[in-house]
């Protein structure tokens, strides 16, 4: 699942999303419907970028602490989140997303 730049991203060149082979493979054993809704989000992030994604309440984009220090995460569902890395090298700028999981309350 790869995402192109848009003009949202602001004055940075060329945009990439890359995803784990962690976050592969967990997307490829949660339902669907999780799988819908994480395109959906990749979709939004390559159309509109990544600060009109964030303005979706329903994702409720946030940072991580502790061990995740530097990374954000999105809610997919009430059990399912993702959690991405912003990346950037030279005029590159990039999305990692690192897992897809069931997030631990």
């Amino acid at each position: 699942m790869g995402l192109n730049c848009s003009p949202g991203w602001g004055t940075l060149g060329e945009c990439v999303s890359n995803l784990s082979d962690t976050a592969e493979k967990q997307l490829a054993k949660v339902p669907g419907h999780i799988v819908k809704k994480f395109a959906l989000w990749v979709d939004l992030v390559t159309v509109e970028g990544l600060a009109a994604a964030r303005a979706i309440p329903g994702y409720r984009d946030h940072g991580l602490k502790g061990e995740w220090k530097g990374y954000r995460a999105i809610r997919l569902s009430d059990a399912y989140r993702a959690i991405y890395q912003e990346r950037e090298a030279g005029m590159l700028h990039a999305v990692y997303v690192e897992e897809v999981n069931k997030h631990d309350y």
